[in-house]
């Protein structure tokens, strides 16, 4: 069968700088609120070394760097403390063990919502303006003491990351989090060096950043960015409408330290731009020259969002994916809920076992099987 033996390039290995990969899946960051006051348990370990041995690479789920309000919830683990960064050190060293290799990927979520449960963090939550979504506040303005605080509090999680004995670092700037509220205008109406009319200039906090992890590190270990151009608070947003403002984006993030993009899509086989049927992760790499990681209801029906609404998703084929990475168009596959709701998934995907594949329901969010 055609699409069986095409398989053998999602298995091939992968390597760059500090990373090692057996085969090209990641398992994607993946919030699980099982970490209580911020400590990741041994079920938290056992959860990510039962899919040690399958994945390439996992990616952890967000885990908040060290500022006051960097989380909205108490379950959300840390990247900070002696008893988080102790918890972490057992998660590595269980993946380690089993054969796997990790990132953590580092978070601040700046301005949300409140959490369901009532809990709340300790001062008002931070953002560029204040803003939770355009036109509505819902924190405070950072000031460019705190941004510098923020900038310095990732250089450390990154460097604990590397003491820990990770493999990489992931950088959290999608999905409407901090670092993508200052990209985005609707909510960053700063004044200073760290607003501006134009992406490139909205992106300077993020380049910030990504300099201060590439500092921590060094050259030789790999850095890892996560960006996307949908917003949590709103699925139409488009950070870059065409290829122009996508490199002016790019370009200087991947100057600054960027190794791999990790290009976020709720369906990765949807064009990015007009006239190609590129997708993001496929126009990154494209405009840059970096690795690029895709990612976007990978082997289900559904996209994730609507997993979260109690939306179930049935396995789905992965021909478009494998004909997409067969052409170049990126070197790494990350898949989320498939893996989440069976550990198994890569060798059933790879023993050709489809009909023992599980559908995805939102029951598998309440558990850390």
């Amino acid at each position: 069968m055609e699409i069986a033996m095409s398989l053998d390039i999602l298995f091939s290995p992968f390597e760059h700088k500090s990373l090692r990969l057996q085969n090209r899946i990641v398992m994607a960051p993946m919030t699980r609120s099982f970490s209580p006051a911020g400590v990741p348990t041994t079920e938290v370990a056992a959860y990510y070394g039962r899919r040690a041995p399958e994945m390439g690479l996992i990616i952890s789920e967000g885990t908040v760097i060290d500022r006051p309000t960097a989380s909205n919830d108490p379950a959300i683990p840390h990247f900070h403390g002696e008893r988080a960064l102790a918890g972490w050190k057992r998660v590595i060293d269980t993946v380690h063990a089993a054969g796997g290799a990790m990132a953590p990927q580092i978070w601040h979520m700046g301005i949300v919502a409140p959490h369901a449960s009532g809990w709340k963090p300790p001062a008002p939550m931070e953002g560029p303006s204040g803003l939770v979504v355009p036109g509505e506040a819902g924190g405070v303005a950072m000031s460019e003491t705190d941004v510098a605080e923020t900038v310095a509090a990732f250089g450390r999680a990154a460097a604990q990351a590397k003491r820990l004995g990770f493999d990489a670092v992931e950088i959290h700037g999608a999905h409407g989090y901090l670092i993508d509220q200052f990209f985005w205008t609707g909510v960053n109406q700063r004044q200073d060096r760290y607003g501006g009319v134009t992406l490139p200039e909205r992106s300077r906090f993020a380049v910030e950043v990504v300099r201060a992890v590439r500092s921590a590190v060094g050259e030789d270990f790999a850095v890892i960015l996560r960006l996307s151009q949908w917003k949590q608070q709103d699925f139409a947003v488009k950070l870059a409408r065409t290829p122009d403002e996508m490199v002016a984006w790019l370009a200087p993030l991947a100057e600054a330290g960027v190794d791999i993009f990790h290009c976020s899509q709720r369906r990765f086989w949807q064009p990015e731009f007009e006239g190609s049927d590129l997708n993001f992760a496929g126009w990154a790499k494209r405009l840059t020259g970096k690795q690029t990681i895709t990612v976007g209801s990978v082997g289900l029906s559904g996209e994730f969002i609507a997993a979260f609404q109690g939306e179930s998703s049935r396995p789905d084929p992965l021909d478009e994916l494998i004909r997409r990475l067969t052409r170049g168009d990126f070197d790494l596959v990350a898949v989320g809920r498939a893996v989440l709701s069976d550990p198994h998934w890569v060798s059933k995907i790879r023993e050709g076992r489809h009909e023992h594949l599980k559908d995805f329901t939102r029951e598998a969010l309440a558990t850390l099987f």
